[in-house]
């Protein structure tokens, strides 16, 4: 694991509902605190890697599950965006 996902993984780790919420509005995708809590218990429990395409595709189906099948698309190209700037 690279520096960059480490970063990730830590934020992960450290990430507050509300946090995640005041994120997500910022990139226009919908999310309640209580969303966010079962989004972070799922991330925080389960060791997930958004940089493997498999990995990846498994999460934004457990975000599909919570959220919905559109929210879960958004956090999905986000993740995209994210991923292609981690050379930056």
């Amino acid at each position: 694991m690279n520096l960059y996902q480490q970063l990730i993984q830590q934020k992960i780790k450290t990430i507050t509902p509300e946090e995640l919420v005041s994120y997500s509005h910022d990139y226009d995708i919908p999310l309640t605190v209580e969303q966010a809590k079962k989004i972070l218990h799922i991330a925080r429990t389960n060791k997930i890697n958004v940089f493997d395409p498999q990995e990846r595709k498994k999460w934004v189906k457990e975000l599909a599950k919570i959220t919905s099948p559109q929210t879960a698309k958004k956090a999905n190209e986000l993740f995209l965006k994210f991923i292609n700037k981690k050379g930056i």
